[in-house]
């Protein structure tokens, strides 16, 4: 699991996200409405769901693209536990919930980590991401 959780408000605005993940060099960010976990928005979200279709990023609200309601794991959940739940629901990403809060995530980094530290996926995940210097 990454400990620490980077969320936004339902109606916090997909460019405030788009933000938030860049400064924290992060692809997804938790929406949580007070300490309600009710969905979490990706960087593909953003671009596949709001951007190809037209959508204007500075108008809707993360609420809008996320996806809603997701599987989550406890932090005491076993590793197979959190693969199951991705196979199951196709998902790259878990939030990890405790007494109803969330307290991190668990992507398929975390668990290539965990399950076979010398594979490609976990370097790519270990690697420090290359800074972008804009247009």
């Amino acid at each position: 699991m990454t400990p620490g959780v980077v969320a936004v408000r339902p109606d916090a605005l997909l460019v405030e996200a788009a933000l938030l993940m860049r400064s924290q060099n992060i692809g997804a960010v938790v929406v949580a409405d007070g300490q309600d976990v009710i969905g979490v928005l990706t960087d593909r979200d953003i671009t596949v769901r709001a951007v190809a279709d037209g959508s204007d990023p500075m108008t809707v609200s993360a609420r809008a693209v996320c996806t809603k309601d997701p599987v989550t794991v406890g932090p005491e959940d076993r590793v197979a536990t959190a693969v199951t739940l991705m196979r199951e629901h196709a998902v790259r990403r878990l939030p990890v919930v405790e007494n109803g809060l969330p307290v991190g995530i668990v992507s398929l980094g975390d668990v290539a980590e965990a399950e076979d530290p010398a594979s490609a996926l976990a370097g790519i995940s270990r690697a420090v991401p290359s800074a972008w210097s804009g247009p």
